[in-house]
């Protein structure tokens, strides 16, 4: 050093000028009272340093907004409030660089910046502390401070002990909060803006937040460093372990013998049929399995994998019993009707025996609930000898329930697939898949997507779950699917299968069925025999008709047990020992009848129409009323009707309005009337074109005042001209219309061809009619 140089005389901030230059400085802060070392590289600042040392060694220390040290900071740059110090030492090195000790005395403010030398210079105005007094506040705060603050001394290696003793001798409470902030390690802003306090209280609270943040910080790095020191150490316990355990193997020379759960994977991998792929994936992860100690977690993993792996049915397949007079008979057994499904099965079992490769069909069992879907399944299951899986995919949203997680993910498991077939034992079962109309999509990907590949001939031989990652074959399985409708099946997956439509039962079949299947069920159900319960004929056909209203089977089940359940109840308490149920002893169990009045009292008036409608639930009977009053031209629509339905109500209108003289409608009836077309059960939503045919009849027998034969129902669409268009579901709304006591329908021309799948009891009882024009409905319809 060519320079030390130290002040002669005490400087105390009483003659601060009221100009001084200014040193920006970057990532520190300078504190009242407190001592500062600084290193200058800059000339400007140098040459600053050089002129106050030769008057009052007074300069301003503003901390820069920019962190860059090199580059020149501008007036622009520096915040406004900063600390007046003084140089207590000044030494020059021979590279023009200087060293500084420098002391701060007083806070200050800005008030303009001064540009008449090479160097910043600055008019300013001192700040005095506020609230400096040691009230109870005060002293609370400075207290916890101490008490903090002491902790930090102990944690920070680089803060000496001593600090600890001086902060506690501090008597001024702006002095310790000063002092306190300059030597914990916090963000230079942080203690900006402590600088800028000049309420004490403030500033005690301030850096009271400022000291427990430290202190949190070190305490957790202190926690940290304790477990990593603890995990270290038993790593290094473990690893000395295993070297002794591997030293005592070796003196007993077992070092090549594999211990019993590795053999007994290597066994499996070799003997149970897995495909090349399968092996060659089994024994790499045996090798990593061999590498791992039992304790660890990836030990578990690869464990769990090897257990998949190995017990899934890789070639273990069930015989097929390819006899179809016996299939027919268990068939037959199971179930009633279903003739189609029936067919179709002991067609697979023709081809199966001429041909021991055929690849099983996917078949698609839709209609109504409670039509027998499932247990036919089953039966199916047992006509081939083969075992029966099942999975609900009602609500399913999720691709991983169909083909897993993938092993990288914890508790990975394989996808519903894998696993049925894991239970079943056998890679040939019948797999039915329940209710796949109601599969969604979600964030978490489509499984109806996962399905196209299981459902696909084509590919399924090569099916890859997530969590396997090797390829399974899947086509010798036989996949069965239910469904209540088909609309909300995927294009795609609905192309992918053979759709077999089970439509709702006859009165005659539910009575056989009930007679055969249901009644003897229920009876071993609630302990009874044969000789304690008989329900007559009659009595069943008064709960088919009088109290179910149905497709399906199921609500009529339910009538015969709650039939049983009296009658055991009666038979425990003593009160008969054996009952037979009529028609009359039916309210006695059921309460009195649910269905509607006969249709002969709902249709005695002009305006009233039956129509036909289908619903996923099988088919169903509309009443269509319509009413007018005075007004002109209006036409309601009520009974929660769909856009269609509404448009076919006005089409009706407007070919009848531009019929008048063919229809013997007087014109001016349209000008005098309002028309309300309503269609009861309301609270239903209803859509569709196949009740235009039953519209323009209804409004028809209002204008002309001519009442629609009894015991009559319709369905068909209309256009503007006349002409009356095919409808779908003609089989589920005869059904419907039946059950309902209908003698007569009218149906359009080009569902003709629809009545083969009518059965042909319903077919000989009820009159059909089928039009293609809708003079000849009305001519038909109206008395």
């Amino acid at each position: 050093m060519d320079d030390l140089r130290t002040p002669s005389r005490n400087i105390t901030s009483d003659n601060i000028p009221d100009i001084i230059p200014i040193l920006p400085i970057v990532d520190t802060n300078l504190f009242p009272k407190m001592v500062l070392p600084l290193v200058l590289i800059q000339n400007e600042a140098v040459e600053l340093i050089d002129e106050a040392m030769t008057g009052n060694r007074m300069l301003g220390l503003l901390l820069s907004k920019r962190s860059d040290i090199d580059s020149k900071h501008t007036a622009e740059d520096l915040h406004r409030i900063g600390t007046v110090a003084i140089i207590l030492k000044m030494s020059k090195m021979e590279d023009d660089k200087a060293q500084l000790l420098i002391q701060g005395l007083n806070r200050f403010r800005v008030k303009t910046f001064l540009q008449d030398k090479k160097y910043m210079q600055a008019k300013i105005g001192i700040m005095e502390s506020k609230n400096t007094n040691r009230n109870k506040e005060n002293r609370a705060l400075m207290a916890n401070i101490v008490e903090q603050y002491e902790k930090i001394v102990d944690m920070s290696p680089g803060l000496p002990s001593e600090m600890g003793h001086m902060i506690k001798s501090l008597q001024e409470p702006n002095v310790l909060a000063d002092m306190v902030a300059s030597t914990i390690n916090a963000p230079v802003k942080e203690k900006q803006k402590i600088i800028e306090l000049l309420d004490v209280t403030k500033r005690l609270k301030k850096v009271t937040r400022l000291v427990n943040d430290q202190l949190e910080i070190l305490e957790m790095g202190s926690k940290i460093q304790t477990q990593v020191k603890e995990d270290m150490d038993k790593r290094q316990r473990e690893y000395y372990l295993r070297q002794q355990l591997k030293a005592i193997k070796e003196e007993l020379g077992e070092t090549d013998e594999e211990s019993v759960e590795l053999k007994e994977y290597r066994k499996k991998i070799e003997n149970q049929g897995l495909s090349e792929e399968a092996q060659k994936e089994g024994k790499r992860e045996l090798r990593r399995l061999s590498r791992m100690h039992p304790s660890s977690s990836e030990y578990v993993v690869a464990s769990t994998y090897l257990d998949w792996l190995t017990s899934l049915p890789w070639d273990i397949n069930s015989e097929d019993m390819l006899d179809i007079k016996v299939a027919r008979k268990i068939l037959n057994n199971d179930h009633y009707g279903l003739e189609k499904p029936k067919k179709r099965i002991l067609e697979y079992l023709a081809v199966r025996k001429l041909k021991n490769d055929s690849k099983g069909p996917i078949l698609c069992f839709t209609g109504p609930p409670g039509t027998g879907k499932t247990s036919l399944g089953r039966s199916i299951a047992r006509a081939l000898g083969r075992q029966f899986v099942r999975i609900a995919l009602g609500g399913v949203r999720d691709e991983a329930e169909i083909r897993g997680h993938r092993r990288t993910y914890v508790g990975a498991l394989p996808g519903r697939i894998i696993q049925s077939l894991r239970k079943s034992g056998t890679k040939n079962p019948v797999f039915m898949l329940d209710e796949i109309d109601k599969v969604s999509s979600s964030y978490h990907g489509d499984p109806s997507s996962a399905l196209l590949e299981v459902l696909d001939p084509e590919q399924n031989f090569s099916f890859s779950d997530h969590y396997l990652d090797v390829a399974f074959d899947l086509s010798n399985v036989m996949f069965l699917t239910t469904a209540n409708v088909l609309h909300t099946i995927p294009a795609p997956l609905r192309d992918r299968m053979e759709v077999l439509e089970l439509n709702g039962y006859t009165e005659e079949e539910k009575l056989k069925i009930s007679t055969r299947y249901l009644v003897p069920r229920q009876r071993d159900a609630n302990g009874l025999n044969s000789t304690q319960i008989k329900i007559t004929s009659g009595a069943t056909k008064k709960i088919i008709s009088g109290y179910t209203k149905e497709s399906g089977l199921r609500n009529l089940e339910r009538m015969i047990g709650a039939v049983c359940r009296g009658v055991a109840s009666k038979v425990a308490e003593g009160e008969v020992k054996n009952v037979v149920i009529g028609q009359k002893d039916l309210h006695e169990y059921l309460g009195p009848a649910l269905n509607m009045p006969d249709l002969a009292l709902r249709i005695d008036n002009p305006g009233v129409v039956v129509g036909l409608a289908w619903t996923p639930y099988g088919g169903e009977i509309l009443f269509i009323e319509a009413v007018a009053m005075k007004g002109g031209k209006g036409l309601t629509l009520t009974g929660q009707l769909g856009d269609v339905m509404k448009e076919s109500a006005n089409t009706a209108l407007s070919f009848i309005r531009a019929n008048t003289k063919n229809l013997s409608v007087d014109d001016s009836f349209f000008n005098n009337h309002d028309l309300h077309i309503h269609v009861p059960e309301g609270s239903i939503p209803k859509d569709g074109p196949s009740a235009g045919v039953a519209m323009l009849t209804c409004l028809t027998s209002l204008m002309t005042s001519r009442c629609v034969k009894k015991r009559l129902a319709m369905s068909g669409e209309i256009t503007l001209r006349g002409e009356v268009l095919p409808v779908g579901g003609v089989k589920e709304k005869v059904i419907a219309a039946h059950r309902a006591g209908i003698k007569t329908i009218i149906l359009p021309l080009w569902n003709k061809k629809d009545m083969e799948d009518v059965p042909d009891q319903i077919r000989d009882s009820i009159e059909f009619h089928f039009i293609d024009k809708m003079e000849d409905v009305l001519t038909l319809a109206l008395d």
